[in-house]
């Protein structure tokens, strides 16, 4: 953290999390223990850590309720993480079996960590290519449209949802899903939804930049999404320390302007979280 600038780190499991357990208890479990042991570690360096909380797998609906209350009405944890999708199918987190959770979420008014997970169909595109490279923000293109096609978006606007890695292809891909929503003569509305209400919902997510400071995918996402929308990421310990270094060192050297800069770096985290230690 230090070598790269970090003040504060909110921590996070990712895939496939609690669901690599064999069995429904057992990942019950599993998240639980990971909740209080980064809970633990806030206590410990209250001015460095922060968490969001580990959920046991959506398709186990009374399991993960139980996690969000415990995690966020006892630990205080900053938000929680969901992964793209659940179970062995192509249940995006648009899928209605998830709906129970969204209603809490939102009543909550929690923020929460979209990170993906693998897909269904787990073959490599090219054997030396690691899945992740292109397969993950894939995966969270497909989930966060789910969930602007779904209307999930509008339906719970009060849970703050960040999507990481930039949003993937999202940025790049949301214009085509808008421009062909817009109804015209020949076409009706193909989604129920007007191009502006996509946009809309596509700029209502928080986008963070792990991974994701070419000069490219900056200067998209800037012109794309609300600047205080956006957020710094790392990707640590998935990405080598040179790695994330290399990343910080595009995004230090892009041009923006100071307040901007400051907003991504820190401001809107502090924001979005309500954090209480000033980071800088």
């Amino acid at each position: 953290m230090a070598s790269n600038g970090i003040q504060k780190a909110i921590l996070s499991l990712t895939a496939p999390g609690a669901s690599i357990a064999p069995d429904t208890e057992s990942a019950r479990v599993l998240a639980r223990q990971v909740n209080e042991y980064a809970a633990g570690l806030r206590q410990q360096h209250p001015n460095s850590f922060g968490f969001f909380a580990t959920l046991p797998s959506l398709t186990d609906i009374p399991g993960a309720l139980a996690e969000i209350e415990y995690a966020l009405d006892v630990l205080k944890a900053d938000g929680v993480t969901l992964f793209t999708r659940y179970g062995d199918g192509n249940n995006y987190l648009g899928h209605n079996l998830f709906t129970p959770i969204w209603e809490e979420l939102d009543a909550r008014k929690a923020v929460v960590f979209v990170h993906p997970t693998h897909p269904v169909n787990t073959t490599w595109t090219n054997p030396i290519l690691p899945q992740p490279a292109i397969d993950y923000p894939h995966e969270t293109t497909r989930t966060a449209v789910d969930l602007i096609i779904a209307n999930v978006t509008q339906k719970y606007p009060n849970c703050r949802k960040i999507l990481s890695h930039a949003g993937g292809s999202l940025p790049y891909l949301i214009s085509r899903i808008a421009t062909t929503s817009r109804a015209t003569e020949a076409t009706e509305l193909i989604y129920g939804k007007t191009s502006k209400d996509i946009m809309d919902d596509f700029r209502s997510f928080y986008y963070d930049l792990a991974l994701s400071s070419s000069p490219a995918v900056l200067n998209m996402v800037l012109d794309l999404v609300p600047h205080h929308h956006i957020t710094y990421g790392s990707d640590f310990p998935y990405a080598d320390s040179d790695k994330i270094a290399g990343f910080r060192e595009d995004l230090d050297a892009f041009h923006m302007a100071p307040r901007i800069r400051e907003m991504i770096y820190y401001g809107n985290a502090e924001n979005l979280l309500q954090l209480e230690n000033h980071v800088k």
